[in-house]
């Protein structure tokens, strides 16, 4: 076993207040991170959610897990082999600190040493071609022992050949469910030799949390976030892989995809991936040749859980300024710094304005910062 890296770390209490208040309905990442801000912790924030759901027009007050509930899942945790890792500390995925509302606590089976490699993600279809298993473990395995991290989602298919492919270096599966909850239940095994083979396990989902579908765009989220670059290889066209290769792109990650024959739709995505210009691979030296500027050189900007704007002095906001914000916002999503400009409101009210519809489960956030009313 490697040490735990040295960092900052969360007390008992304050990991206990931070499962609470991320596992509240309404409380997202970026709510959270809000919240934390505005309150000064997640205790204080525990304690302010019934005002601010009523202020934001809730329906009826959304139920706060207890003291107990949470204590139950640390303990689901302590039972698995698990941990919950906060973003400040030090076992948290590195280049998941760069995204928009990075998740605020992971669930994290096995050995955070393997989030400090640099790494590659390798997804694509369930129902691989044997072309396309073969392809995706010898990338996987070749990327490996270049010093690569594999991240992968574990679906069946050419993410379980991509983990199988660089167990013994190092690989990281992300589920769409709880930590406890693999998915498909066939790779419960794979799960745990990862585990024990200096890789790991990570979820942003609750213990015992059944996978909807809904949650695998959440997944790949993780997936692409966590990677230098993205390779697909096969993917239909409309396929969970083609999401998370447009998610990498949106982050600033490096596509990459193997071509196919035409005559398979397994590779009418990676295919069209292709025309629109990512780069096309047939052996890890492609990814390799592209990523080397990246892996040893780039350092993820890491963004404290307290950033502008700062609303932490922010008085309530009052009536007038609700319902300026509540007539700037419709169905159709539009961007934070359009309302501040209609509004002529600061970036911190409607801040909070917009926090409390989050909380009242009023409010819908966008890629790119941009927000929407729930019909």
């Amino acid at each position: 076993m490697t040490a735990p890296a040295a960092g900052p770390r969360l007390s008992d209490r304050q990991r206990l207040a931070w499962l609470r208040l991320i596992r509240t309905p309404n409380v997202g990442p970026a709510s959270f991170r809000e919240l934390i801000n505005r309150f000064g912790s997640a205790e204080a924030a525990l304690e302010m959610l019934p005002e601010l759901m009523i202020s934001g027009g809730a329906n009826r007050i959304v139920r706060i897990p207890s003291v107990a509930e949470a204590e139950a899942e640390l303990e689901a945790a302590r039972r698995a082999g698990a941990r919950f890792v906060g973003i400040g500390e030090a076992d948290y995925p590195p280049l998941l600190k760069t995204l928009d509302n990075p998740p605020p606590l992971l669930a994290v089976k096995g050995e955070g040493a393997v989030f400090r490699l640099p790494a590659v993600a390798i997804v694509g279809a369930r129902n691989a071609s044997l072309a396309g298993i073969k392809m995706a473990r010898m990338l996987a395995a070749d990327l490996g022992r270049d010093g690569y991290a594999i991240v992968s989602g574990l679906a069946r298919g050419i993410d379980t050949a991509a983990h199988k492919g660089s167990v013994s270096t190092g690989t990281v599966g992300v589920l769409a469910g709880g930590l406890d909850v693999p998915y498909p239940p066939e790779n419960a095994g794979l799960c745990d030799e990862i585990a024990d083979r200096d890789g790991a396990i990570v979820s942003e989902m609750p213990f015992g949390w059944q996978p909807r579908a809904q949650d695998f765009p959440r997944r790949n989220r993780l997936v692409a976030g966590m990677a230098l670059g993205l390779v697909v290889v096969e993917a239909a066209q409309r396929s969970g892989s083609l999401i998370s290769a447009r998610l990498a792109n949106e982050m600033g990650r490096l596509v990459f995809a193997v071509p196919g024959s035409p005559l398979d739709p397994r590779a009418a995505g990676c295919n069209a991936l292709l025309k629109d210009g990512v780069t096309l691979v047939t052996e890890a030296a492609d990814v390799l040749g592209a990523l080397a500027p990246l892996a040893g050189t780039r350092r993820p900007r890491i963004a404290p859980l307290a950033e502008a704007p700062d609303i932490s002095a922010m008085p309530p906001p009052a009536e007038s300024d609700r319902a300026d914000v509540l007539e700037a916002l419709g169905p159709t999503p539009v961007a934070v710094d359009d309302i501040i400009r209609h509004t002529g409101l600061s970036a911190a009210q409607i801040a909070m304005v917009l926090l409390e519809l989050d909380l009242a489960g009023r409010l819908e956030r966008h890629a790119g910062g941009n927000v929407s009313l729930i019909a």
